[in-house]
């Protein structure tokens, strides 16, 4: 290589370097000796749906600051009330059982003459005779549940509402009674939680045994109607459901059942301020670990922690007064108005499945994320969280659906008159029934009729000639068809829930599905 080429080689290189050096001086950002991508940086002025957000080279105003700090605590306190809703829902229920009397867990609500429109209670049956309880396993230790035989579908729920263990039909006693031991969140002894059908013993005695993740469960136990009456179920719960401690077993205290039928009671949790005092009960209560870290710091970011005072300042209550509001309408449109995949039971209906995702826990496809505005769906509406009403369990079980639209998707009117075509043969082995409901309370709609529903054991429903039975809706019976008439209240909307108890396989796999509720004009 000769002394010129390489010079020259060198030369270039150096105009070159000056061209890059002097590219790079024209794009570099104001400020910085290089260029900045755009879309990292913060404009000095942002327009946003919470208004003008002001910065001086990125550090927010005194007022943007102040701005978006109440809308973190707004949405925030938004997010607690829809992740809340389990917790309270159940802390609702609790407290209208110690409305009328309980206190212990021997303390049992039994609606031995079924649940009819005055208790305020979240999409309460018509059709089963209910026994509910409180077990508190922080006083009482291992607790003792005795089923007795024939029990319909009962379940044990922890104070968040999640599953932990079914009795009776759907149980592992399979229907047959048995005894249940459901051990305290803190017990470290010798007795571990068995599975399926296996039992433990202790004592000489034979137990299905679970563990909590709480201090205070929900107990609930259904009995079928025989004959249509509720006498052989209630006498069931009466002579066989025992609850004690399992320290106690040698002498369990003697059983208490207040009945809950035609008394006005409320369970259901507020939908105001009150709903975080609500909450802040539970969490003051149970153990610190019963909600996840994730949940534990949401609640605590606005004030609710345990071992503290719920005790808000002026603004932060006006902030909660304000998010509860919007949760709660929040709350209402994904359960009325619900925009998820596979809500609807099939394309175009109206109908929509209470277990949106097909599990009780409400984990996606991917079984690692949770919908929880399907979770939010099932318990603004409803209670009782089990497998079995979700599982496909030929003939056991059972499965519910519910409508607040008619087949031209305008919400269901009071004043209307409105009918629904059950087709024949419908997959229940026990039973069907449909039962009307208030949207404000999610209770039994309260009218001259004691029990807005109809069921198609308990009801001698007029049957047409294909075997199917229209239902009618409406202030006024349609004549004639009285037997088959449910009453709605003008200047009311209503919803409804259809339900089969023993579901079969032409509902699981959709060969069979009701018919829409069709506006009569």
């Amino acid at each position: 290589m000769t002394i010129l080429y390489r010079q020259g080689l060198i030369a270039a290189a150096v105009v070159g370097a000056l061209s890059l050096t002097s590219t790079q001086a024209q794009d570099k950002t104001p400020g910085y000796n290089t260029k900045i991508p755009e879309k990292i940086m913060t404009p000095d002025k942002v327009e946003t749906s919470i208004g003008t957000l002001n910065f001086f080279d990125g550090l927010p105003s005194e007022a943007t600051s102040q701005k978006v700090y109440d809308y973190l605590d707004t949405a925030r306190g938004v997010d607690t009330f829809l992740k809340g809703i389990p917790a309270t829902s159940l802390e609702g229920m609790r407290l209208g059982w110690m409305e009328l009397g309980g206190k212990t867990s021997n303390h049992v609500l039994i609606f031995d003459k079924l649940a009819d429109s005055n208790p305020l209670f979240l999409t309460a049956n018509t059709e089963t005779v209910y026994a509910l309880g409180f077990l508190d396993l922080k006083t009482d230790g291992p607790t003792v549940v005795v089923v007795p035989p024939k029990v319909g579908p009962g379940t044990v729920d922890d104070a968040y509402f999640r599953f932990i263990i079914n009795m009776g039909g759907p149980g592992p006693d399979r229907g047959a009674g048995g005894k249940y031991l459901i051990l305290p969140p803190d017990y470290s002894g010798e007795i571990k939680p068995t599975k399926g059908d296996e039992q433990a013993e202790v004592d000489g005695e034979k137990y299905f045994v679970a563990k909590s993740p709480s201090y205070v469960d929900l107990i609930v136990l259904r009995g079928f109607l025989v004959d249509g009456k509720p006498d052989a179920a209630t006498a069931s719960f009466k002579g066989g459901l025992k609850i004690y401690p399992l320290a106690q077993a040698g002498n369990p205290p003697v059983m208490e059942f207040i009945s809950a039928s035609g008394k006005a009671f409320n369970t259901i949790h507020a939908n105001n301020y009150e709903f975080y005092e609500e909450l802040h009960t539970v969490i003051e209560r149970e153990p610190v670990e019963m909600p996840d870290a994730e949940l534990r710091g949401l609640f605590a970011s606005i004030g609710i922690e345990k071992g503290k005072p719920f005790a808000p300042d002026a603004r932060m209550k006006k902030i909660l007064t304000d998010a509860v509001a919007i949760g709660n309408a929040s709350a209402r449109a994904i359960a009325f108005q619900p925009r998820m995949e596979g809500a609807p039971i099939h394309p175009g209906s109206k109908w929509n499945t209470t277990f949106v995702g097909g599990t009780y826990d409400w984990l996606n496809d991917d079984k690692g994320s949770r919908n929880s505005d399907a979770r939010t769906l099932f318990f603004y509406q409803a209670t009782i969280n089990t497998p079995a009403m979700v599982a496909k369990m030929i003939g056991v079980g059972s499965q519910y659906v519910f409508a607040a639209r008619d087949s031209a998707g305008a919400y269901l009117d009071g004043a209307k008159d409105y009918k629904l075509n059950i087709p024949a043969n419908a997959p229940a082995k026990d039973f069907w029934s449909i039962v009307v409901y208030d949207p404000q309370t999610r209770s039994e709609l309260q009218t001259s009729q004691p029990f807005p529903s109809k069921n198609n054991k308990r009801d001698k429903l007029i049957t047409n000639a294909d075997g199917s039975v229209d239902l009618y809706f409406g202030p006024k019976a349609p004549a004639g068809k009285e037997a088959n008439w449910t009453e709605t209240v003008p200047g009311k909307a209503w919803f409804t829930y259809l339900r089969l108890y023993g579901p079969l396989e032409p509902w699981f796999d959709k060969t069979w599905s009701p018919g829409e509720i069709e506006l009569v004009k």
